[in-house]
């Protein structure tokens, strides 16, 4: 009888061990009451509530001649008007240098597909000029900000003076309009060069 007993212990200890660690689970994980649904929901629409609209874009005082790179600040979030004329600037000294010099690598990572092939074309030819050098290089205008297809494209107007054998006597005074393109959820810094 004594072996019948320590059967009916062992029930009553694995009995309350198991009691214990339902009550114990229980308060980990909490009861299920059948209202979960309707708190997510009201959470749901309580945080759709207090959102804020979303405020207008800071848009920086700009000058006559780049007035039209507000429509750049209302289509991109990270836009500065002076990154870009600085970098626009250095792209165009850039692009003109590297094609002089027949760099076709260079200018494939600064150019549209279309235009590099048009560059390309022209450097096979040797229509470069070796001799050509910067005197002097200016943002005139910006002409146009067109966002299309997700695409925003920048007309630029540049005003350089070039010279050719270190020979300061021969400056020439250039206007180029280039457009400048990249995808308006690019989170690339580089702009191409789409036309010239």
């Amino acid at each position: 009888m004594i072996y019948g007993d320590l059967q009916f212990v062992d029930i009553i200890i694995f009995a309350g061990i198991s009691i214990f660690l339902i009550l114990r689970l229980r308060n980990v994980l909490g009861k299920r009451t059948g209202f979960q649904k309707q708190t997510i929901q009201k959470k749901t629409n309580e945080a759709a509530q207090n959102r804020k609209p979303t405020t207008k874009k800071d848009i920086p005082e700009l000058s006559e001649n780049f007035i039209q790179l507000k429509k750049a600040y209302e289509a991109l979030d990270d836009f500065d008007h002076k990154n870009f004329i600085e970098g626009a600037k250095a792209a165009f000294e850039t692009i003109i240098n590297s094609f002089n010099q027949g760099d076709k690598k260079t200018l494939k990572k600064l150019l549209t597909k279309d235009v590099f092939e048009a560059f390309e074309k022209e450097i096979d030819k040797k229509n470069t000029d070796l001799e050509s050098q910067f005197f002097s290089l200016n943002v005139e205008k910006i002409e146009s900000v067109v966002v299309e297809n997700n695409i925003i494209k920048i007309s630029v107007k540049f005003i350089s003076e070039q010279f050719k054998n270190n020979d300061e006597n021969t400056i020439t005074k250039k206007e180029d309009s280039w457009i400048f393109e990249k995808p308006t959820n690019s989170t690339e810094p580089n702009w191409l060069l789409s036309s010239t």
